[in-house]
Formats: C-alpha cells, structure tokens, sequence
C-alpha cells in the first residue's frame, strides 16, 4: 500500500486498507446530520469511523485497494472516495435544512425571529422552533432505524462506486441540485398550517386596529399571533411530525437514488 515499511509484516497491508476506507466513511459522516454534528468528540467520530471501515473490509472482501496509496493514483483515488463520502452526507443534509427552513417561515410571522438559539449540531445559530424542530426531526431519524438505512447504504455505495471508479458524473450532480426543490417543497408544507392561522390572526387583528384607532396594533398583534403561533403549533403537531417521518423516507430515497446509475 506505500513504500514505508512499518515493520508489522503482514498487518502493514491491512491497516492502509482500513485507512483508505475509512476516507470514504469518514467524510460521509462529516457532511451527514446528527453524526457530524460538532457537539460529537472528534476521537468518537474518528473511532467509529474505524469501527465500521474494519467491519467493511470484512464483509466486503472483494474491494480492490490501490497498491500505493502515496503517489498520484493513490491521491486521486483518496480524492473520489472523499467526493463519494460527502455526495452521500451531503444528500441527507439537505432533508435535514427543510424544518429549519419551516421554522425561520413560522418565526418570522409569529415575530419570534429575534429568539436565536445556539445550534450544536452545525455550530451556528438557529431559532427556537428551528431547534425543537431538529430534535423532533433527529428523535424520528433514530427511532424509525433510519441512520442503520443510510449507514447500509454507505456500505452498499462500495457496490455502486467501486474505489477507481468513484468519479461521480455531472447527472449526479444535477440530481442533487435538483433537491433542493424538494426541500422547499417539504419546508413549505410544515410550515402552511401554522402561517395560514397566523395569517388569519393578523388579518383580524388589523380590522381591530382600524376599527378601533385607539388600539396600539403592536401591544395587540405581537401577543396574539405568539399565543395564535404556539396553539397552531400544538394543533398541527400530528401533521407536522407525520411530514417529518415521510421526509425521512425521502432522505434515504434520494440517497439511494443517487448510487442508481
């Protein structure tokens, strides 16, 4: 695998095969939601990245490796299974950006926009509904065994982009951009039940305010549409979470849509 020799005899061949898998592995995990979130410690992320590049090279002997991995080839090789990796991260990352996309709609029309929160899994910053969203969204991806799915997939990407064959080609990328219609799509439908009511809301609340002058339209229409926000949020909640679980399937749909030829 590389003209340094370690003095492990015959073990040399087998750790430069798990670390050459592990760079597809490892960077799928990076790009993906919840297990590259910043919060998770590097040495766990590192650790079963090598967990599962070992279990790799076990269940799926017939992985040629290139013999070199320190010269051109075998930077170019590393290069295609990182762009593999990230391809596939990248994929359910957007699925996961529909509900913090729904949650600024709906915090922005409750005027709770101003009430950022910390977010640990991108290190940025989010509002509060766009948290309590990713969570919700995060509990029914592990619950419903949907990270074992897309972890088999990674798996099954050996299948469909053999190490040397990794160079995906312009129609993967295309589909990929083409996701994020469907992203819009799932953002605007979370968030229609709840801006319909705050819509109706404010609309009473200026019929109020021009029927009655005397009125001040901000201490009125700021707690109405909070309290007409939070009880829509209740109401819808059965909607909305059935929206996340179909919006799970279509993470691991378009995923494996992308390992199609």
């Amino acid at each position: 695998m590389i003209a340094l020799d370690l003095g492990i005899g015959g073990l040399e061949g087998d750790l430069w095969r798990v670390v050459f898998l592990m760079t597809r592995i490892g960077a799928a995990l990076l790009a993906a939601p919840f297990f590259g979130a910043s919060n998770i410690p590097v040495m766990v992320r590192v650790s079963f990245t090598g967990a599962m590049a070992i279990f790799v090279s076990i269940w799926l002997p017939e992985i040629v490796t290139p013999p070199a991995l320190l010269t051109l080839d075998g930077m170019l090789a590393l290069a295609g299974e990182a762009l593999v990796g990230l391809m596939l991260g990248f994929v359910l990352q957007i699925a996961f950006a529909a509900p913090t996309i729904a949650a600024e709609v709906i915090g922005g029309s409750m005027g709770m926009s101003m009430a950022q929160t910390s977010d640990p899994g991108t290190g940025g910053t989010t509002t509060a509904f766009g948290q309590y969203f990713i969570i919700v969204l995060t509990l029914i991806f592990l619950a419903t065994g949907a990270h074992l799915q897309w972890i088999a997939l990674v798996t099954e990407s050996y299948h469909a982009f053999p190490p040397g064959q990794t160079w995906v080609a312009p129609e993967r990328f295309e589909a990929i951009a083409g996701f994020g219609g469907t992203l819009f799509e799932t953002a605007l439908r979370i968030a229609l039940p709840v801006t319909v009511i705050l819509l109706l809301v404010q609309i009473v609340t200026g019929i109020l305010s021009r029927s009655a002058p005397s009125l001040n339209l901000f201490a009125l229409g700021l707690p109405a549409g909070v309290l007409a926000g939070i009880a829509a949020l209740i109401i819808a909640a059965p909607l909305i979470y059935d929206q996340f679980g179909d919006l799970v399937e279509v993470a691991l749909g378009q995923t494996e849509s992308v390992m199609t030829p």
